[in-house]
C-alpha cells in the first residue's frame, strides 16, 4: 500500500506539472493522428499527400476502406478499393476521428499491464459507442453537425485515455483500481481540455465535451453537448472507470427527456439510430 501511495502522488505531480507548463507527452501511437490532423488542417496539403500518409497504417488504411464502402456513405454499392477515393467518400473530418479511433485502439493492446489493458479497451469500447450514437442522433435530428458529434463522442473521455497512457509507469497504481479511478475523476476534465487544445479541435467541440450533463436537455436535443449527453445515455458499453467508481447505466434518463415527443416516434427515431450505430461501430471496429 505504501508503494501505491508513493506512485499515485508522484503519478499526480507528474500530471500537474504538465498541465502547468502545457507540455504534454502523447503516447507515440497518437504521432500518426496528430499528422494527419496537421495535413488536414493544412489548405496546401493534396488528398495524396494524405493518402500517402494513411497507406503508411495498415490498420487505419482498412478502416478507411471499410468504412468507405458502408450503405451510411456508399448507398449505391459501387465498391471502393482505393484509399484515396475513400478518403474522398468520407471525408477529412471522419477521417480525423478515424485515425484517432485507431491510435485509441492501439493504445489500448498496448498498454503493459493486464489489468490497465482490460481497461483502456472497455474505455475505448465505451467512447465508439457514444461516438456512434452521437452521429447517428445528429444524423436522424437533421443537425449539419454529424461529423462534429462523431469527432466529440470520441473525444469525451480523451482525457481519460491520457492518464491511462501516462499511469504506464508506475506500475504500483493497478493495486487499487478504484482508487485509481479516483485519481482520474480528479484529472479527467482538466487533462482532456489540455489534450483538446493541444490538437486545436474546433471551440465548437470543445464546447460540447465541456457541456453540463446536469443541465436540463430538451427533446429533441438542439445544441451538440446535448446531442452528446444523450449519446452517453443511450451508449450500451459502460465506462469503466464509471463501473470502478460505482456508477450504474441510466437508460431510464433517455426516456425523461423525452419532453412532449410521441413515445411511437421516439421508438422509431431510436431504432433508426440504433441501425447506424450498429454499421458505425462495424466500420470503427472492424
Amino acid at each position: 500500500m505504501e508503494e501505491f501511495e508513493t506512485q499515485t502522488e508522484a503519478f499526480a505531480q507528474q500530471i500537474e506539472e504538465e498541465l502547468r507548463d502545457g507540455v504534454l507527452s502523447f503516447p507515440t501511437v497518437f504521432d500518426l493522428s496528430l499528422r494527419i490532423k496537421k495535413l488536414a488542417d493544412d489548405p496546401e496539403s493534396s488528398l495524396s499527400a494524405i493518402a500517402h500518409v494513411v497507406k503508411t497504417e495498415p490498420v487505419l488504411a482498412a478502416k478507411v476502406i471499410r468504412m468507405a464502402n458502408t450503405l451510411l456513405l456508399n448507398p449505391y454499392r459501387g465498391e471502393i478499393n482505393s484509399i484515396d477515393d475513400a478518403i474522398g467518400r468520407i471525408g477529412l473530418s471522419t477521417l480525423r476521428c478515424l485515425a484517432y479511433a485507431v491510435a485509441a485502439e492501439q493504445l489500448a493492446r498496448d498498454h503493459r499491464s493486464r489489468q490497465m489493458r482490460l481497461v483502456a479497451t472497455g474505455l475505448w469500447m465505451h467512447s465508439i459507442d457514444v461516438a456512434a450514437w452521437a452521429y447517428a442522433f445528429a444524423r436522424h435530428l437533421k443537425r449539419d453537425t454529424p461529423d462534429a458529434a462523431l469527432l466529440a463522442g470520441l473525444m469525451l473521455n480523451v482525457g481519460q485515455f491520457y492518464l491511462l497512457a501516462r499511469a504506464a509507469r508506475y506500475p504500483a497504481i493497478e493495486g487499487n483500481m478504484n482508487r485509481f479511478a479516483e485519481v482520474v475523476s480528479l484529472w479527467d476534465e482538466p487533462v482532456r481540455n489540455a489534450v483538446m487544445e493541444a490538437f486545436d479541435l474546433p471551440e465548437l467541440v470543445v464546447d460540447a465535451c465541456a457541456a453540463d450533463p446536469t443541465a436540463h436537455t430538451e427533446w429533441p436535443p438542439a445544441a451538440l453537448g446535448d446531442v452528446i449527453f444523450v449519446a452517453t445515455l443511450a451508449a450500451e458499453t459502460l465506462n469503466p472507470f464509471d463501473t470502478l467508481l460505482g456508477v450504474q447505466r441510466r437508460p431510464e434518463l433517455l426516456e425523461a427527456s423525452l419532453g412532449d415527443l410521441d413515445p411511437e416516434a421516439f421508438r422509431a427515431l431510436m431504432a433508426a439510430a440504433r441501425e447506424m450505430r450498429q454499421e458505425m461501430i462495424a466500420a470503427v471496429c472492424g
